[in-house]
C-alpha cells in the first residue's frame, strides 16, 4: 500500500449539521476516506449529535479524540471538520490544543451563515409554520440516528434551537469571542496559520452558473437545493456556497475559496453528483500531502 498520504497524526472527519458517519450503505464523506486510506491515511470519521450547539458537540468530538489517542498511540490528530464539523473541531482545539495537530474547515461557518440569519428572521420560534419545520427537522435526525451503520454509540441527544443559533452571524460572533484561534483580522482575509501549537487550514466552493449547475448536478437534488438557498444571501450574494458565504469560510491560511462546489459536493456527497470538472476528493487528497509535508 503507498504511504505517500501516511500523516503522522490520525485525520478525524467531523460532519456538519444533520450530519452522520454512514447512512446504512451510503457515507458522509462518499469516497474520500477510501482515497485517503489507499494512500495509507488513518482515517476516522466520527459521529456527534446532527443537531446541538457548537459547545456540546464538542465536548462529544474530545471524547471521540481521547478514545482515538487512546487506541492508535497518537499524541494528536488532525482535525477536518465540513460545515458546523469546523466549529466543532475549533471548539475542541481551542479546549485542548495538546491533543490537536491542525484544524481544516471546510465550508465552515467561520462567521455565521446568512441563511441561518433568514431562517432566524423569518421563521420567528414561536410561530407555528417554525414549530411544525422544527419537528420534521428533528424527526428526520432521530431517523438518520436510528439508520447511522457506521455509529455504534448510545443516541446522541438533540436541540434544534441549539444548533440553530450555533450557526447565525450572532450567535457565531459570540463563539469567535470566546475561541478567536486562526480567525482572520479583516474580513475576507487570512488567519493565523499556527495558534497554541495548532495550525490552521480553510478551503470552501461558490456557485458558478453555467458550472456548478451542469454535469451531474443536474440529477442532484442538493445542487437545486442550495441554489434555492443562495438567494437569501444578501452581503454575500452570488459568493456563496448555498449555505456558507465565500468570506465567512475563512480560518487559518485560507487553500481555496472559490471551488466550483456547492455546500455538499464539497464532501463529494449525493453519490459524487457534482459539477463538471469538480474534484472534491483531490482537494482532500492534497491537503492529506500538504499535512504530511508539514510533519503532522
Amino acid at each position: 500500500m503507498s504511504q505517500e498520504l501516511a500523516t503522522r497524526y490520525p485525520l478525524v472527519l467531523v460532519p456538519g449539521m444533520l450530519g452522520f458517519v454512514r447512512l446504512v450503505f451510503f457515507p458522509y464523506w462518499y469516497g474520500i476516506v477510501p482515497a485517503l486510506r489507499r494512500g495509507g491515511a488513518q482515517v476516522f470519521p466520527v459521529a456527534v449529535s446532527p443537531l446541538h450547539s457548537n459547545e456540546v458537540r464538542g465536548e462529544q468530538l474530545l471524547a471521540r479524540i481521547e478514545q482515538i489517542r487512546r487506541d492508535t498511540g497518537a499524541d494528536k490528530v488532525n482535525l477536518i471538520g465540513h460545515s458546523q464539523g469546523a466549529l466543532t473541531a475549533r471548539y475542541a482545539a481551542a479546549k485542548r490544543p495538546e491533543w490537536v495537530a491542525s484544524v481544516t474547515s471546510v465550508a465552515g461557518p467561520n462567521h455565521g451563515s446568512e441563511l441561518a440569519d433568514y431562517f432566524d428572521k423569518h421563521y420567528p420560534r414561536e410561530e407555528l409554520r417554525a414549530r411544525l419545520l422544527s419537528l420534521l427537522l428533528c424527526v428526520v435526525a432521530r431517523v438518520m440516528g436510528w439508520l447511522d451503520t457506521g455509529h455504534h454509540g448510545l443516541s446522541l441527544p438533540l436541540d434544534l434551537p441549539a444548533s440553530h443559533q450555533s450557526l447565525t452571524s450572532e450567535g457565531v460572533a459570540l463563539f469567535n469571542r470566546q475561541y478567536p484561534q486562526g480567525l482572520p483580522r479583516s474580513w475576507g482575509g487570512q488567519g493565523d496559520e499556527l495558534v497554541n501549537g495548532v495550525r490552521y487550514y480553510s478551503w470552501s466552493g461558490t456557485l458558478q452558473p453555467g458550472i456548478t449547475d451542469r454535469g451531474r448536478n443536474l440529477f442532484d437534488a442538493t445542487n437545486r437545493s442550495c441554489r434555492l438557498f443562495a438567494r437569501t444571501f444578501v452581503r454575500e450574494a452570488g459568493q456563496c456556497d448555498g449555505m456558507v458565504g465565500r468570506y465567512s469560510s475563512h480560518l487559518g491560511t485560507v487553500i481555496g475559496d472559490d471551488y466550483p462546489l456547492d455546500h455538499f459536493d464539497i464532501v463529494n456527497q449525493s453519490l459524487g453528483l457534482v459539477g463538471k470538472g469538480a474534484e472534491p476528493i483531490r482537494l482532500f487528497v492534497e491537503h492529506a500531502r500538504r499535512l504530511k509535508q508539514a510533519g503532522l
